[in-house]
């Protein structure tokens, strides 16, 4: 019985260890990966973050600065005063040198 146990117990502590660092519903591969996950929701909460006061930092001038709806409006809308001209360049068509002959 004595050797039955010395050979018994090392194998049990064997396939405790192994279930431990590779099985299980918390093992240590599954800690990385969630570990390496975490990292990336950090990184794209901040983003988040930053995007997020940027444009609060919009809203907050178009509500309260006047000049910054006026320069909204002519910009994207191309709204002009009474007595203003509004003058738009289109972009050059680019040459295309093969289609055409010589």
């Amino acid at each position: 019985m004595g050797r039955l146990t010395k050979l018994l117990f090392p194998g049990v502590l064997l396939v405790a260890a192994y279930y431990a660092v590779f099985g299980g519903e918390y093992s240590l591969l599954d800690v990385r990966r969630t570990h390496a996950e975490l990292a990336v929701a950090a990184v794209e909460l901040d983003r988040l973050r930053a995007a997020n006061d940027s444009l609060r930092a919009l809203v907050d001038s178009l509500e309260t600065d006047p000049a910054m709806l006026e320069r909204l409006a002519r910009e994207r809308f191309g709204l002009i005063r009474d007595g203003e001209v509004l003058y738009r360049f289109a972009p050059a068509e680019s040459q295309d040198t093969g289609s055409n002959g010589p």
